[in-house]
């Protein structure tokens, strides 16, 4: 009897913490329940692009801590891609990181933006950071995304007043085998 009333104890006592997070934090928590998963996904918008079209896409969520969460982005063997997450005084932000195959940061790196608000559970949009318009003046309309619920992650880009229009869903319910280290990383 203890043993079920202590169970008990600790469900309830997740469920309240649970319901007392912000949208941000709840997105947060689910999010890094994938860490260390890998997923494969598919191209949803109409206009993939040349990078991407065709190409075997996979998503590592590689390495999570308390306020940090990194996601390789493979496209093809191009490993250059990271989604870089940060949590912090309970917004996220997000950031492109890109590198060579020899680990060097890419010239276009560390673009990207901050939620303007605690987002939904389900849902958070980054608009394009002054970083972002400073190194890529016409990303300077960039809208990200990323949709996440039970099954699925979704990134997407949008750039305002363009036809710019990318998104990429990946199956959370079909984990792949892990697809190694991403350029700039140890391999482990």
């Amino acid at each position: 009897m203890q043993k079920i009333c202590f169970s008990l104890f600790l469900f309830l006592g997740f469920s309240f913490i649970y319901a007392q997070q912000s949208p941000a934090e709840k997105f947060w928590t689910q999010l890094q329940g994938h860490c260390g998963e890998a997923y494969q996904g598919i191209i949803t918008s109409e206009n993939p692009g040349e990078d991407f079209a065709g190409k075997k896409l996979i998503m590592h969520v590689r390495s999570c801590d308390e306020n940090s969460i990194k996601i390789p982005f493979f496209v093809g063997d191009n490993k250059s891609r990271t989604w870089v997450l940060t949590f912090k005084d309970n917004k996220i932000k997000l950031k492109h990181d890109h590198r060579h195959p020899d680990g060097s940061e890419d010239k276009i790196t560390q673009y990207g933006g901050l939620a303007t608000n605690t987002g939904l559970s389900y849902l958070q949009v980054f608009p394009a950071d002054a970083e972002t318009a400073e190194l890529l003046p016409a990303a300077a309309t960039n809208v990200w995304s990323i949709g996440l619920d039970e099954d699925s992650f979704t990134y997407s880009l949008k750039r305002i007043v363009s036809n710019t229009d990318f998104s990429v869903e990946f199956d959370l319910s079909q984990p792949v085998e892990n697809p190694g280290a991403p350029w700039g990383w140890e391999e482990n």
